[in-house]
């Protein structure tokens, strides 16, 4: 021991440092991991006794531990208020006295897999549901002059944005039931339903929206959106019964086959999926249970609005969704109520003159768009436009050309495939969504102005489906130099080419491309492709200039009618005899049987 005490007082020091080391790491440390002292959810329910009974709640159902452990909670926590009002209503005086299992379901509804304040709720559905698998509905109300946060319409939100260590906090007024009515029940307790549910157990429908959720393989559920009529939205359509509904639309058939127009007249109000009142606004067209059926939806200011569409030209009125009453969850699916009778519209095949600068974004720049002095402007970032996506890093341009139908051109920097390092600078892929179509058979024709900078590759897909035939923007139409002389009309569209303007001058360079035959399924809003490869010989610059896309039914005429050049003033002139832009073969005022000179 002395000759311990004679080793140098470095040495001693880090021995005795070595022991007291040992001896620690035989006892149990508690090491809290991280700075941040805010207390977790459970923490802090135990810390403020406002919220004992809904903390009772979680100690008795085990999520008190649960809701104590790292994570990113969002909490919509009643008040003890609120809790013994759910009591009340339940016709019990504690909290022990509810079922286990309803209680659980209780504080899975309250609770969010993910930290959401106030600033991120919408007019609709929170987009991560609950634990529950449900989705909370937030909104706002104005009460006696003070505006508050609702939620599920029934809730008031009294303190929002509690932070605690593991989420956030929103306290509520009322505790927040579980929608357990199936779609059925639902319609079926309002009276105001009371004919919409009559349909319903005519046509078989009402048990099959009384069934419970089932999940396929992907667990994707079986949940149903019902857009439903009122019994006043039946009055004013001139449905007074069942039987009056019979009369109009079953004839003597059985409403419970599925081909019975009753029953088809429920199938187009019924849409596969949970459809909340923020996917029909954001989303432009829906199928319905009806085959091939679909159901376009736009926003209109605050109003969404159903089968609000123009055809041929003409706007047709659609019906509004009433928002206040809309978005009633149900255990399997949500309610949305209309303000107007709708049914299943029987169209023909119908034409479709898509200019490609219609595009809302072009149009808002109001100094230069279809203005006779107008000059070229783009959009450089894809994103920018909302009805168009591209790929590359070059812009998509509006060009003023009065030679071209309404006066302009939809130009592309460089329409090309980029290389592996993207030093191209240009853009591929370029995806458009086309006004709606009727479904039906069409040939799609591809209306641009020859450039020798142009692609010579263009592939053309439709709803992601390649057409037949392959567009080269260097082709130079056939066109003659004078009236009377040349390839006929016919004889160029045989060759798959036409020309679409009307009076046809050869030096305008535009020229028309059938690209294939398409089969639109369903009648709305597609989506058209355009791609290509590497260009050997293109040149630099901005070389593909497109006009517009043509569907025209296959059983009607190709060539005729054909289209105006320049901007339209909406009055009718010369040829012109509707003011729409179009000619008809029977309005030009010299002909030569349909040759070179039209």
């Amino acid at each position: 021991m002395k000759r311990l005490l004679k080793l140098p007082s470095l040495l001693r020091f880090t021995l005795v440092f070595l022991i007291v080391l040992v001896f620690q790491s035989c006892s149990e440390q508690q090491i809290k991991e991280g700075t941040d002292k805010t207390p977790n959810i459970t923490e802090y329910l135990r810390a403020n006794p406002e919220y004992s009974l809904f903390l009772e709640i979680l100690d008795i159902t085990d999520y008190a531990s649960f809701m104590n452990t790292y994570g990113t909670y969002t909490l919509f926590l009643p008040t003890n208020d609120a809790v013994k009002q759910y009591l009340a209503d339940l016709g019990v005086s504690s909290v022990k006295e509810v079922p286990l299992e309803d209680l659980k379901d209780i504080v899975k509804i309250h609770i969010i897999d993910k930290t959401i304040s106030t600033t991120a709720f919408t007019d609709g559905k929170i987009t991560t549901p609950t634990l529950y698998g449900q989705y909370l509905i937030t909104g706002a109300a104005n009460i006696n002059g003070v505006s508050s946060i609702t939620v599920n319409k029934t809730s008031n939100i009294v303190v929002s944005n509690i932070l605690a260590g593991n989420g956030i906090i929103h306290a509520i007024d009322k505790v927040l039931r579980v929608a357990n009515k199936t779609l059925a029940k639902t319609i079926e307790a309002d009276k105001n339903l009371s004919l919409f549910t009559e349909v319903l157990k005519a046509t078989g429908w009402y048990d099959k929206l009384d069934l419970p959720i089932t999940y396929d393989a992907n667990k994707v559920g079986s949940f149903l959106t019902v857009l439903a009529q009122s019994n006043d939205v039946f009055t004013k359509a001139g449905f007074s019964s069942l039987q009056d509904l019979k009369n109009r639309y079953s004839k003597g058939t059985d409403p419970m086959n599925p081909a019975d127009s009753l029953n088809l007249f429920v199938q187009y109000h019924v849409l596969p999926n949970l459809n909340y009142l923020s996917d029909m606004a954001t989303t432009p067209t829906f199928l319905t249970k009806a085959p091939l059926e679909v159901i376009s939806s736009q926003l209109d200011k605050q109003s969404i609005l159903l089968n609000h569409d123009i055809f041929n030209g003409v706007q047709e009125q659609g019906v509004a969704i009433i928002r206040d009453l809309s978005n009633v969850t149900c255990s399997n699916g949500v309610l949305h109520y209309v303000d107007g009778h709708f049914t299943i519209k029987k169209r023909v095949a119908a034409p479709v003159y898509f200019d490609i600068c219609d595009q809302p974004e072009f149009a808002a720049n109001v100094a230069n768009y279809r203005k006779t002095a107008g000059v070229t402007f783009g959009f450089g970032n894809n994103g920018a436009l909302s009805g168009i996506t591209w790929v590359g890093q070059g812009s998509i341009n509006w060009q003023p050309w009065p030679a071209a139908v309404n006066g302009d051109l939809f130009n592309i920097f460089r329409f090309r495939l980029q290389n592996a390092s993207g030093s191209s600078n240009g853009n591929n892929d370029i995806e458009l969504k086309t006004p709606v179509i009727i479904k039906g058979r069409y040939k799609v024709w591809v209306s641009y102005r020859q450039n020798s900078k142009a692609s010579t590759n263009t592939k053309v897909f439709f709803d992601g489906i390649q057409t037949s035939r392959i567009m080269n923007g260097q082709e130079f139409p056939n066109n003659p130099a004078t009236a009377g002389s040349g390839v006929n009309d016919k004889v160029l569209e045989s060759q798959g080419y036409k020309r679409y303007i009307f009076p046809h001058v050869q030096s305008d360079n535009l020229n028309s491309r059938l690209v294939g035959i398409v089969e639109v399924t369903t009648t709305g809003r597609h989506l058209i492709k355009f791609t290509t490869d590497a260009c050997t010989g293109c040149g630099a610059g901005d070389g593909d200039r497109w006009d517009l896309v043509e569907f025209r039914p296959v059983d009607m005429d190709q060539i005729w009618p054909k289209f105006l050049k320049g901007i339209k003033t909406g009055l009718p002139s010369g040829n012109d005899l509707n003011g729409d832009g179009l000619i008809q073969r029977s309005e030009a005022t010299k002909g030569d049987n349909g040759n070179s000179g039209y």
